[in-house]
């Protein structure tokens, strides 16, 4: 199989039998553009998703990623999976959904990338217990739909080496307030209704037909989030991404953050190592 692009036009029309084996596995919310011309959504309400996603993303990712072991998180049926597969890395994908993973699989086959990707049913909070690293990881479409965002956060922040991209359905605005860092009295609080100050909007129902779609955090708390994880924004490839790298900052750094963690991934508290 040669490096070319997923972004490929279709080369012929898919024969009957073959969009029935594509139905069969469905439904799909990742368009993959397979080696034959398939298509897994060619209807996508969004469009080609997520390929117009990746070809904002694609420029802020090394060409040449023979070495990296990456990861995946949310990989859905793993569209960003194979296209770092491609570039050369050593990718696992997890996600939650099974349906997900047997697409993703399914097309892994398809692609002959088996030998190049992994595929696992698997939590965000599961993450806390392994000690793997990975050069790059993708944390895309998943930190709104967790309840513990934070924690999420935390523990997916440990596991990067060099590269994190993190995107995340956010409020509208993206004016930031000039004077976060100044401590306030207790009494203090109008700078909380500032224009620009960071602040998450909470969905205690459904929104968009999704009841996981839990937060909206505005574009100052998405960046301010990150770095009190321990991730400094380095770029913004497009509309609600965020490309990161790990700093020496964060709750890790902290021995009262790194209690409070242990505590709730319920690893062995800092002293007891």
């Amino acid at each position: 199989m040669t490096m070319t692009s997923l972004l490929q036009h279709e080369v012929s029309a898919p024969s009957e039998g073959r969009r029935r084996e594509i139905a069969d596995l469905g439904p799909w919310f990742h368009n993959l553009h397979l080696p034959d011309g398939a298509q897994t959504a060619p209807r996508h309400p969004l469009g080609d998703f997520p390929a117009f996603k990746w070809a904002e993303l694609a420029p802020w990712i090394p060409d040449d990623l023979s070495g990296w072991d990456a990861l995946d998180i949310g990989c859905n049926a793993g569209f960003y999976t194979f296209e770092l597969a491609r570039r050369g890395a050593y990718v696992t994908g997890i996600d939650v959904e099974p349906l997900f993973l047997r697409q993703a699989r399914w097309a892994a086959g398809e692609f002959g990338l088996a030998d190049r990707v992994e595929f696992r049913q698997q939590q965000v909070y599961e993450l806390a217990h392994t000690t793997d690293r990975y050069d790059l990881v993708l944390f895309m479409g998943v930190l709104y739909h967790l309840r513990y965002p934070l924690l999420g956060l935390d523990i997916v922040a440990r596991m990067v080496r060099r590269l994190m991209v993190c995107q995340t359905l956010t409020m509208p605005g993206d004016e930031v307030h000039a004077d976060t860092e100044r401590d306030h009295d207790i009494m203090d609080r109008e700078a909380f209704c500032a224009p620009g100050w960071p602040r998450l909007a909470f969905i205690e129902h459904s929104f968009a037909g999704d009841a996981t779609n839990w937060w909206a955090p505005n574009d100052p708390a998405v960046v301010a989030m990150l770095r009190s994880s321990g991730l400094r924004v380095t770029g913004r490839p497009g509309h609600e991404m965020f490309v990161c790298e790990p700093t020496e900052d964060g709750v890790w750094a902290t021995p009262a953050g790194l209690r409070e963690l242990c505590s709730a991934t319920g690893q062995p508290w800092p002293e007891a190592r």
